[in-house]
């Protein structure tokens, strides 16, 4: 079994989530079976920082002592590693700032359509955005006459690891103009009606649903294999209809910069972080969460290894699936040259993009940067590459269909 290296970040209670994974993933694996790719996540996430994958050493030039530095996995579902990557995130998009107000608005899918997400992640994903982002441009170009921005973030999880679908958006407050002579400015304390959002996006996205559907573009197996007959799809899409389609907005921020650090929280946050895990033994694990129906206070949950490891599996994306999307004004495509317009029409001074760590820059460069831990002076040089240890991996099943 590997074990960390020196210059990982110790979780609050002493427990990891690649901790859970080595004690949970065997009797996991008896009653479950693992995709290559859900298996790559995984076995990512146990090896971050540890022997397996080696590192690299410094010594201080100021006192002399060595330090060494383990590699990360760099996996998006890692928690070790989501730090580092939302802090170079949030220096990117600081190029893309307007002195204007920003709205935080969530879109929440049924939980109805639960299993069926479950089985159709990367379709109905692409459609939850879609579904969204085409309500918030369409708003926009009705209210104000002017293409808007958003910036959209997928969560697939609650507090306690249940399935729980929803983006969260951040849209500016007004946008540019249709007819490109200037800005059109929202109120600074309210966007949108939020019923008539809800209504609008639920009706594109059942649209879209029916329209995957009659492609043969959906799967239905075990809990969704009733809405496989025309009959029990006219059920679901009944019952779909009549549920509620929670599109919730919260106040504006209080500025450009507060929107940024805000959002970075939500951009590379993953389904649980090693600060919330409280204690961990041969059958079960315990950890903390926040119970929203009784006034935020936060409560203990203890569920057996394999269930934990089922529900953690829940939230991994698919395969290169992009969970962090721009549209309208910040859509990819040009964004520079428009961002420098509306910046300029508003008196603003264009943010230039600060240095980040590159995708295949080692992390243990970057972190090298940082201060010696033996006595604080930022004056480490490289030494040597410390290879990755060969180690006995315990290989569970796989599914290779």
């Amino acid at each position: 079994m590997d074990r960390p290296m020196a210059g990982s970040d110790p979780p609050r209670g002493g427990v990891t989530l690649a901790a859970v994974l080595r004690t949970g993933l065997p009797s996991f694996c008896r009653t479950h079976r693992l995709t290559r790719h859900q298996w790559k996540i995984l076995r990512a996430i146990q090896r971050c920082r540890t022997l397996a994958l080696g590192g690299h050493r410094y010594r201080c030039e100021a006192c002399g002592q060595e330090h060494f530095v383990p590699h990360a996995c760099r996996n998006r579902h890692c928690p070790l590693c989501q730090g580092a990557q939302a802090r170079d995130w949030l220096e990117r998009q600081e190029s893309v700032l307007l002195p204007v107000p920003y709205f935080h608005v969530v879109f929440t899918l049924p939980h109805g359509l639960n299993p069926l997400i479950r089985q159709n992640q990367r379709g109905l994903y692409h459609l939850l955005f879609a579904a969204a982002s085409q309500t918030l441009l369409e708003f926009g170009r009705q209210t104000f006459q002017a293409q808007v921005g958003v910036t959209a973030v997928l969560h697939t999880w609650g507090q306690t690891l249940g399935e729980h679908y929803h983006l969260h958006c951040i849209v500016t407050g007004g946008g540019w103009a249709s007819d490109g002579k200037g800005w059109v400015s929202s109120s600074p304390h309210y966007l949108f009606p939020v019923r008539a959002l809800s209504k609008v996006f639920a009706g594109k996205f059942r649209a879209g649903l029916s329209a995957l559907q009659a492609q043969g573009k959906l799967e239905f197996h075990g809990q969704a294999a009733e809405w496989a007959t025309p009959a029990g799809w006219a059920q679901l899409v009944q019952a779909v209809a009549t549920q509620k389609w929670v599109v919730y907005a919260k106040r504006p921020f209080a500025g450009p910069k507060q929107v940024l650090a805000y959002l970075s929280g939500y951009t590379h946050r993953v389904a649980i972080s090693n600060q919330r895990l409280q204690a961990l033994d041969k059958t079960t694990v315990t950890f903390g969460y926040k119970n929203y129906r009784d006034g935020d206070r936060r409560k203990a949950m203890t569920l057996a290894l394999p269930e934990f490891v089922r529900r953690f599996c829940l939230h991994l994306l698919p395969k290169r699936f992009v969970k962090i999307r721009h549209y309208g004004l910040l859509g990819n495509r040009d964004r520079q040259a428009r961002i420098a317009l509306v910046q300029q029409a508003l008196g603003a001074a264009p943010t230039s993009t600060g240095e980040t760590t590159s995708g295949t820059e080692p992390v243990a460069r970057s972190e090298a940067r940082q201060r010696c831990p033996h006595c604080g002076a930022i004056a480490l040089i490289w030494i040597a590459e410390v290879p990755p240890q060969s180690t006995r991996w315990w290989a569970p099943i796989l599914d290779t269909s």
